[in-house]
């Protein structure tokens, strides 16, 4: 009758112990959703028209092979970029014109991945979707395929240069990469006026 109520006493414990442990790793689970994301977005250092929404572009990132970075160049700045390009090299009006028409009117997104392995570098993992303040939906995209290359470590980078939207009214959109296969969002917010 002892060891009976003995090992009942003894399982009791380890359940009691295993539904702690099970608590605790949710919180912590719930603690490290809330530390992916900045309470106020983070103006990008290298690109004034972006602000992060998430954690994502710091060395722990980089150390995981899970940094995305994005970047946005407006029209004029391109505009500006081509005329220069064209007093520089002396181009042709034909050459000038091909560029000028090849311009998208929203501007340019640069996204930039840093991952592990070459085949984990493809930008077609990534979705890119970007939402108004009313949160309809006005662009989606998916960059087209290829590998990364080798950057430090063991990380690759890849870069894709991918034509935006222009909407009729300046404001800014929510922009939203998800990577398929590490089954993540990286969100930011795109202002065009800077």
């Amino acid at each position: 009758m002892k060891k009976l109520l003995l090992l009942c006493c003894l399982l009791l414990s380890f359940a009691a112990t295993a539904q702690k442990s099970q608590k605790s790793k949710d919180k912590e689970k719930e603690k490290e959703e809330r530390k992916q994301r900045y309470m106020i977005p983070q103006k990008d250092k290298d690109c004034a028209y972006i602000s992060n929404v998430t954690k994502n572009t710091g060395e722990d990132s980089e150390a995981n092979g899970t940094a995305t970075r994005l970047a946005y160049r407006p029209y004029e700045e391109l505009l500006t970029e081509i005329n220069a390009l064209r007093k520089m090299n002396n181009w042709a009006d034909t050459t000038y014109q091909r560029r000028f028409n090849s311009l998208p009117a929203g501007g340019n997104l640069v996204v930039i991945m840093y991952r592990r392995g070459a085949q984990n570098a493809d930008p077609s993992l990534l979705s890119i979707t970007a939402k108004n303040k009313a949160g309809e939906e006005v662009y989606n995209k998916t960059p087209a395929a290829g590998t990364g290359r080798f950057w430090n470590r063991d990380l690759y980078k890849s870069e894709r240069i991918i034509p935006f939207v222009k909407t009729e009214t300046p404001q800014p959109l929510t922009v939203i990469i998800t990577d398929s296969k590490l089954q993540q969002n990286f969100e930011y917010v795109v202002d065009p006026q800077g």
